[in-house]
């Protein structure tokens, strides 16, 4: 193996994308860290909830996120950012690095975007969308966002029942995209195929 390629973990939010990565032992990239800041005129808003629409695939930069990967595949490590949702703001960088790992996972709700530039590039292992009942990743997603302040309760509750009637589209869309939608088991069964070996020369 010549670099590090990924595997791209995406689903709706509150699927558990992220929970089950970090059980895989990979290097896990956040890729919904590459969210436009709050003042980025290509921002797109929510006019219902009057704030930043998360969902659009146009409030996040995919096309930073590819370079990164790329640099990470072809160098082991890249300078990526962090981001917090509660303000809608880019707050830092840190150094991602893979190790001796030649997979890494980055998860995000955008992943499916980028998977054909990724596979175009050579840098793709896999990309799953992470498939569970909708009603588990809305009461999931509640906690979540209620739980780390993201935003006021009523707006989580209003944008969590908006997120419910979409997610059929939503897994439609990331499938068609090039993403295999597979439950819990078989993403768990799926990312240590990937890891089974998979060392960086």
């Amino acid at each position: 193996m010549d670099g590090a390629r990924i595997i791209l973990l995406a689903g709706p939010s509150g699927s558990g994308k992220t929970h089950l990565a970090r059980q895989s032992g990979l290097p896990v990239l956040e890729l919904d860290d590459f969210y436009r800041s709050g003042d980025d005129p290509l921002l797109p808003r929510d006019p219902a909830l009057g704030i930043a629409d998360w969902d659009d695939p146009a409030s996040w930069d995919a096309e930073a996120a590819v370079e990164a990967i790329e640099e990470i595949s072809r160098s082991g490590s890249a300078e990526v950012p962090i981001y917090d949702i509660s303000r809608d703001v880019r707050v830092g960088s840190r150094r991602f690095e893979t190790g001796p790992a030649g997979v890494f996972v980055g998860t995000g709700i955008f992943a499916a975007e980028i998977a054909g530039a990724c596979s175009e590039r050579g840098l793709l292992a896999d990309a799953i969308v992470v498939r569970r009942a909708r009603w588990k990743n809305f009461l999931r997603r509640l906690w979540r966002d209620l739980r780390e302040h993201r935003k006021p309760p009523l707006t989580v509750v209003r944008r969590g029942l908006a997120l419910f009637r979409e997610e059929p589209a939503v897994l439609a869309r990331q499938t068609a995209l090039g993403c295999r939608a597979l439950n819990r088991a078989a993403t768990v069964a799926a990312l240590r195929a990937c890891s089974s070996g998979a060392t960086r020369r």
